[in-house]
């Protein structure tokens, strides 16, 4: 590992005098005797990859949104990886590492010879800065930061306690308590390393023009448009990226993002609804990929507004949504109904919770109960977006008022360009809102604590559900090592919420992507940050 590749000075010659076309491969193959010999191509590689939104942010730890991510992960690397397709841990800017038997110090050991998008050099001390500039923000500024490692600088259940150089490829992290899932932590997208350099001095618009070792660098960004990045030609991964240039370009409407996929416009596209999979499946040119399934679409319920401050008023929500009926008509056999936070490939999954069944009678009982027999008029956020965990927000909007109406309850949906979807359900404004998640490191943690543990109120925690009881065993659930505890505990957990229902969960999604059979050795991965730095054209 650690080896930079070097591109002979033909090769340059013909980067600075080609022309980057944003179309599929196909359509770029150059004729003979327009500068090359027979069958070969003068043209860069130039990958179109569709997609349902824009980015919110490309500064990885400001933003917990996959449209921003599935960007930043090709501009910046992590310590450690994940797999190809899986959440184990692998080599990434760290070559090696060790933990201490009482899991409190981590020490990795990392590459030599890494340069930075502005061709500054990737060392410890530049590990140190970022973490440093972490820790030194707040739950607005650098929101996964405080979800995944309890807090910031000196606050009570900050997980870390110091990170240091101590060499110059050396760091070695400190921890206050033990974390299970410390190393998966850094895997995630959010903790890539970025350049010192660039976001001193950048300050809050590193996001606009942002400086990584990953094998893309930022290029331009034309917003609700287009993203483009190119091949970093220093990169220190040998071999690596195969592609010239990548090219994000929002499509918000699904149909819109298939025909431009169709006609040959785009040569990847996501969000593909599982209604035109078999219009893939049907094109020879074409190709399906389905991602590994570990996600969880949810209508989250804002606990401090009222009604929905009375558990009663949330259980009769969660009896009165035909899920079922919800997976049948927009995810046609891809999903299955959601009972808990967390999917079940998720170990520690709670298998033997009997779900709220679809029951508008008892649904009726209990706003009775809560003395809205009557009921009442609340507002329901509709994603602007397609996610992968719910490929059409407002037709499942429309479905669930119509499952409110019925008992009567009377939803207004709403909805706002995604950035401020996103920052107006943070902020507690939504009564209830349509949301997700996909797992960023497989493990419960990530789904439980980082979403509905109340020391993330107000970042990943949008409902501002909070419970002590909740927090005190998903606290010990992080630090404890016992594998078999650990899930004994989050099955203990999900009892709780499960009881308290600020979520109805509604459906855990195979998402689907597609592209032309021109593209080669994509890997969709269950995170939905995918790496594209293998990827090929032909």
């Amino acid at each position: 590992m650690g080896k930079k590749k070097f591109l002979s000075w033909a090769f340059l010659l013909l980067l600075l005098v080609s022309t980057a076309l944003y179309g599929c491969s196909s359509d770029n193959a150059s004729e003979e005797g327009e500068g090359g010999s027979e069958g070969e191509s003068t043209e860069d590689k130039v990958l179109i990859f569709g997609r349902g939104g824009d980015s919110v942010s490309l500064d990885p730890i400001t933003v917990t949104d996959g449209e921003s991510f599935k960007v930043t992960k090709n501009i910046f690397d992590t310590l450690v990886n994940f797999g190809e397709q899986d959440t184990e841990i692998e080599p990434g800017l760290a070559s090696d590492w060790e933990a201490s038997e009482d899991g409190l110090t981590y020490t990795l050991t990392l590459e030599e010879g890494v340069k930075f998008h502005d061709d500054t050099d990737f060392n410890a001390e530049a590990v140190v800065q970022n973490f440093e500039r972490w820790a030194a923000g707040d739950g607005e500024q650098f929101p996964y930061y405080g979800s995944m490692f309890g807090g910031y600088g000196d606050e009570e259940g900050h997980v870390i306690d110091s990170v240091e150089a101590t060499g110059d490829y050396e760091v070695t992290f400190t921890l206050n308590r033990p974390q299970a899932p410390f190393l998966k932590n850094l895997a995630m997208s959010p903790f890539a390393i970025a350049s010192p350099t660039a976001f001193e001095a950048a300050g809050d618009t590193f996001g606009d023009n942002p400086v990584g070792t990953g094998p893309f660098e930022f290029v331009e960004w034309k917003r609700n448009d287009t993203i483009t990045i190119e091949k970093f030609d220093d990169y220190w991964v040998e071999g690596e990226p195969k592609l010239d240039q990548v090219v994000f370009r929002a499509i918000p409407d699904n149909s819109a993002r298939l025909n431009a996929l169709l006609s040959g416009e785009i040569d990847l596209a996501d969000g593909i609804t599982p209604s035109d999979a078999s219009t893939i499946e049907g094109d020879e040119n074409l190709q399906l990929f389905e991602r590994p399934s570990m996600n969880v679409g949810y209508l989250g319920m804002t606990v401090t507004r009222e009604p929905f401050d009375d558990p009663k008023v949330r259980q009769a929500i969660n009896h009165a949504i035909d899920k079922q009926a919800l997976v049948d008509a927009f995810y046609e056999g891809r999903a299955e109904v959601a009972k808990n936070p967390i999917p079940p490939v998720i170990s520690g999954y709670n298998d033997s919770i009997e779900g709220y069944d679809y029951n508008p009678e008892r649904a009726k009982e209990l706003l009775a109960e809560a003395g809205l027999e009557d009921g009442f008029e609340m507002e329901l956020y509709a994603m602007p977006v397609p996610r992968p965990y719910m490929p059409d927000g407002q037709k499942v909007a429309e479905a669930i008022q119509k499952n409110l109406a019925d008992v009567g309850v009377t939803a207004e949906i709403v909805s706002f360009e995604w950035a401020t979807y996103l920052e107006k359900a943070a902020n507690g404004e939504a009564d209830a809102f349509l949301l997700g998640w996909t797992g960023d490191n497989g493990d419960a943690d990530n789904f439980l604590y980082a979403l509905l543990d109340q020391d993330n109120v107000g970042t990943n925690n949008y409902t501002y559900y909070e419970n002590q009881e909740l927090h005190d065993i998903l606290i010990q659930a992080q630090s404890e090592v016992d594998e078999d505890l650990r899930n004994e505990l989050y099955m203990e957990a999900q009892e709780i919420i499960h009881e308290d229902a600020p979520w109805v969960p509604l459906a855990h999604s195979t998402p689907l992507l597609a592209g032309g059979n021109n593209v080669i050795n994509f890997k969709a991965h269950p995170t939905g940050s995918d790496k594209l730095a293998s990827v090929d054209l032909e």
